[in-house]
């Protein structure tokens, strides 16, 4: 993929679900796109569909397993070595329900949701500065609003709730106050920062909930395409003025006080630099 395809952009979990569709319509608005996620074989009948839609398009697979710093660092490093720009980095994928540690040792929604994430933005944050006007959009979640705080020694323990809906929702307050902090620390840099709620889907990122809790969760949950609109607007239509701001329903909208809190999303970045080995 080279650089004179136009705008580059590189979604996480592009695999299925909301990722899916997001990379799809991304390609359709002219964007060559990277596909990051653990499984080619999951990702290549995506390639194929892009390649089928968009005649012309260039569509790419990056292995990325976010539960791993070392796929992490090896991700951003293979699509660093490709000397190309970066004009929309898209944190898309998660988990939810999930439970136990991270194989680097963090406790495994917030490992997956907020610090794989944080690493893989920390590593391509340089190309994006270079390749600006660029954006950076990160899939949070309205569930930020069932926790008041971060309980910062939990994170290196495993999942302590039976249902993992609390360690769920601290993993999405952390993507929000990562968006803010991204917005207020690049606000001068031409490099924008957005976090969203796409709405209550049903999309993999339940998976690992056991098979009747799946189920029963599925009867509240929309379709996944109606999750796309809000990410597609965050990623292309939203102002650049407003870095650092969370969306829902397409719109600009106020997360909880919590998410609001500028101490404790500088306190989150500093924790987040030391766990990842970047501090």
């Amino acid at each position: 993929m080279a650089a004179e395809h136009g705008r580059i952009a590189l979604v996480t979990g592009a695999n299925t679900g909301i990722g899916r569709l997001a990379a799809i319509a991304l390609a359709r608005a002219g964007f060559g796109v990277f596909l990051a996620c653990r499984s080619r074989e999951r990702a290549l009948p995506v390639l194929a569909e892009i390649r089928a839609e968009v005649p012309g398009s260039c569509a790419e697979w990056l292995a990325l397993d976010l539960e791993d710093f070392h796929s992490v660092r090896a991700c951003a490093e293979a699509f660093l070595a490709r000397d190309i720009p970066l004009h929309l980095l898209l944190n898309n994928a998660g988990i939810a329900g999930a439970r136990g540690l991270t194989t680097s040792g963090f406790e495994r929604m917030f490992g997956v949701n907020h610090l794989g994430h944080f690493l893989l933005t920390e590593l391509l944050l340089p190309r994006l500065r270079a390749s600006a006007p660029a954006r950076i959009v990160v899939v949070a979640s309205r569930a930020h609003r069932r926790v008041s705080g971060i309980d910062f020694a939990a994170l290196r323990r495993p999942t302590s709730s039976l249902t993992g809906i609390p360690e769920y929702g601290v993993s999405k307050l952390a993507n929000i106050l990562h968006a803010a902090e991204l917005g207020q620390r690049l606000a001068a840099s031409g490099v924008s920062a957005f976090s969203l709620h796409p709405g209550v889907l049903d999309t993999e990122i339940w998976r690992t909930l056991p098979a009747p809790l799946r189920w029963l969760n599925s009867l509240r949950l929309a379709p996944a395409s109606e999750g796309i609109g809000t990410i597609l607007h965050c990623a292309l239509h939203a102002e650049a003025s407003d870095t650092g701001a969370y969306y829902s329903d397409g719109a600009r909208s106020d997360p909880a006080p919590c998410a609001r809190n500028t101490a404790l999303a500088i306190e989150l970045r500093d924790w987040s630099l030391a766990a990842t080995g970047l501090g």
